[in-house]
């Protein structure tokens, strides 16, 4: 009987050694592979994309208070905006000639407005997200909303206490407030004229702030016709600091040790704790709120602010017409697709998982509109003005 050799057998399927491995082309199967679809508590993370995308919406349409009130949005490059406010006046009519028309403003001045884009990724693992609550998935894109404000509200005050001219991406040059040493002169208003060294950027050659500084920033912006119409506001910004300083000046009293009398007194708002006044208050009290910030009260014609976000040592007066008015002194630049505008949650790259890698973008620039229409003070010795490194 022939026999053959054990390794020269015919193959059989049942063999053990020689089945094929199931599965083996398709990878290995891992954490990652887990789906997960709810938090801890049981929370659609769907749901929470949705509940986020419309909180982000309404977000956009109410963006920080203090930056309303300073920038007007625009998704121009470039605007040609005239530098001061005038009126047009009637002539006495002619039997045989025509009036003299109105032509487009001689003081239009071109500005640019720069623009970048930024964004902040929240990384949620699937192991976060399967053992997280809800509340802490939120806490997570509330840090977000949080860092874009704060990204938002430093640039629009960089640009306005920062003198330093740039450019944007087509040359135009983007300017701060008046600065006397740019070769562009303030355009004359109601008859006076401007020196080529009229500058909003001052400093108080003192160590401490004083009553005469904040009348000499009101009378800059006033100036230039700017806070005078209806519909404006003059406001002083300051820091917590600065504006306890502020609080404490009385009419025909010195602001500040052996320091120059205040011309008027300061008055708390309408929202202030109960005080006493030794005489009656003559007039209407600031109101208690502007623009969804908190007004302390009034000096002279402007109301104060206090903010943490205007740096110690500085002070600003702007002219605003409200929040996002066109009268406001810094444009604040979207792109001009709308679906690039805002802040805007895009979805990671597991688009059945978007809050996975969900990434928190925005576009945005800045540039002054009105170079006139606010003055910026640094409480320093000297006499050069340096901006403030805004960081928070």
């Amino acid at each position: 009987m022939n026999t053959r050799p054990l390794d020269n057998r015919p193959a059989r399927a049942t063999d053990p050694a020689l089945l094929p491995i199931f599965g083996a082309d398709r990878g290995y199967s891992t954490e990652g592979d887990v789906l997960v679809n709810k938090t801890a508590d049981g929370v659609d993370l769907n749901t929470i994309w949705s509940e986020v995308a419309a909180g982000l919406s309404l977000y956009n349409k109410e963006r920080s208070a203090v930056a309303s009130l300073l920038s007007y949005p625009t998704i121009a490059k470039a605007d040609a905006v005239p530098q001061s406010i005038f009126d047009d006046s009637f002539q006495i009519a002619s039997e045989f000639g025509e009036p003299e028309g109105i032509a487009a403003s001689a003081d239009a001045l071109r500005l640019g407005y720069d623009f970048d884009d930024y964004d902040l990724v929240a990384r949620f693992t699937w192991k976060f997200l399967r053992d997280a609550t809800a509340e802490q998935v939120y806490s997570v894109v509330n840090r977000m909303v949080a860092a874009d404000n704060k990204n938002v509200t430093t640039k629009i005050l960089d640009r306005l206490f920062n003198p330093d001219e740039r450019y944007n991406e087509d040359g135009v040059r983007v300017f701060g407030l008046w600065t006397g040493d740019d070769g562009i002169t303030p355009p004359p208003y109601l008859g006076k004229a401007f020196p080529a060294t009229e500058s909003h950027y001052l400093t108080s050659e003192s160590a401490d702030l004083d009553s005469a500084d904040i009348e000499d920033l009101i009378r800059k912006v006033n100036s230039k016709g700017y806070g005078r119409q209806a519909g404006t506001q003059l406001l002083i910004l300051a820091n917590p600091d600065e504006s306890e300083q502020i609080q404490g000046w009385r009419a025909g009293e010195e602001s500040r040790a052996g320091g120059p009398l205040a011309k008027h007194s300061f008055i708390p708002s309408a929202s202030a704790p109960a005080y006493l006044q030794p005489e009656n208050i003559v007039g209407q009290v600031a109101p208690g709120e502007y623009g969804g910030l908190p007004v302390a009260g009034s000096y002279g014609p402007a109301w104060l602010i206090e903010s943490e976000f205007i740096p110690a040592g500085y002070v600003t007066v702007v002219a605003t017409g409200g929040p996002n008015s066109e009268r406001n002194p810094v444009a604040f630049r979207q792109h001009s697709n709308a679906a690039y505008q805002g802040l805007r949650m895009i979805p990671g790259r597991d688009q059945r998982y978007p809050l996975q890698d969900g990434f928190f973008s925005r576009g945005f620039g800045t540039g002054v509109r009105h170079r006139g229409a606010a003055a910026v003070l640094q409480v320093t010795t000297s006499t050069d003005y340096t901006a403030p490194s805004l960081r928070w």
